[in-house]
């Protein structure tokens, strides 16, 4: 009988020791670092879902003492919640298109009277927002950005082993290469690819082999054309 894996909540490491700097999320890693050096109180950190927007948020708040906000909850605060709320230094994560626009001009320019400082983060570049209002689209223009760009060979891989290494798994380099050279190279992919790997190793109680990769591979890629 196959045992039925348990899905455990696994803390991810956050720290800014655990975060993986090359060429690829350097700039953003780099103004993180510098803060609160910015010429500019407000900073706009772009890149895919998975690609360690979140990570360097957190850094930065353990830095900053920052609060943290989602776009949804923008949609809540009035102008006297708002005054409240930038007199601290804020994260504002996950917006894009849709975001509550008047809420967020009166955000920008609080937290600027204030001198605190806000780090935003987005899957999307500003331009596809589609911001109707003008004095705010004026002043996200003038506001600093660091893309994190997709990850070349050396970042994947070690993406994975922090993933695998996340969840307390150890994996051969080959089983990392293995996955590098055959999966989409997205942060989401690898993801994924993790969950269904330690779920299957779980529930076989088996090593983690390119064997066993290759199948979750091979049934991933089934499934897909099914749905196609």
């Amino acid at each position: 009988m196959k045992q039925i894996p348990l899905d455990f909540a696994f803390r991810s490491a956050v720290g800014r020791e655990d975060f993986l700097v090359t060429s690829q999320n350097e700039e953003a890693v780099a103004w993180i670092d510098n803060w609160p050096n910015w010429p500019n109180p407000l900073l706009l950190i772009i890149g895919p879902s998975g690609s360690g927007k979140s990570h360097l948020a957190h850094i930065w708040a353990q830095k900053s003492n920052a609060v943290t906000l989602k776009s949804e909850d923008l949609c809540d605060l009035d102008i006297n919640a708002l005054t409240e709320v930038a007199r601290h230094n804020l994260i504002l994560e996950d917006i894009g298109a849709g975001i509550a626009e008047k809420p967020l001009f009166h955000l920008y320019n609080l937290v600027k009277e204030n001198g605190s400082s806000m780090l935003m983060t987005s899957r999307n570049s500003v331009r596809s927002w589609d911001i109707q209002l003008p004095d705010l689209k004026s002043r996200l223009g003038a506001i600093q950005i660091a893309n994190i760009k997709q990850p070349d060979d050396s970042l994947f891989a070690a993406i994975l082993l922090k993933l695998f290494t996340d969840r307390q798994i150890a994996v051969a380099p080959d089983v990392i290469q293995f996955l590098v050279m055959r999966l989409e190279r997205s942060f989401s992919s690898a993801l994924n690819a993790v969950r269904l790997i330690d779920s299957l190793s779980l529930s076989e109680k088996k090593k983690i082999t390119i064997p066993l990769v290759k199948r979750i591979l091979e049934a991933e890629d089934n499934s897909a054309q099914t749905e196609i």
